[in-house]
């Protein structure tokens, strides 16, 4: 979990298209490369972090309705019991 967390950070997903876009200037490339690429890491970052998100909000959401089902059980053994 906490590498999700990790990759789904808007921190380092513009660290990196800041890493990207300043070694592509090093290297000499166009700059409206520099700036499709710079975009494009962006993106992907966006996405992954939305994905990684609702990940979490539906692994939360299995795991409450688990534990709602094993309590229902566990009253429903109290009674017949």
């Amino acid at each position: 979990m906490e590498f999700l967390r990790k990759i789904s950070s808007r921190k380092l997903w513009a660290a990196a298209a800041g890493l990207i876009a300043g070694l592509a200037m090093v290297f000499g490339l166009d700059e409206g490369v520099v700036t499709s690429v710079a975009g494009a890491v962006v993106s992907l970052g966006s996405v992954v972090a939305y994905i990684a998100a609702e990940g979490r909000i539906d692994a939360a959401g299995v795991k409450k309705a688990a534990e709602d089902v094993q309590e229902a059980m566990d009253e429903l053994g109290k009674e017949e019991g």
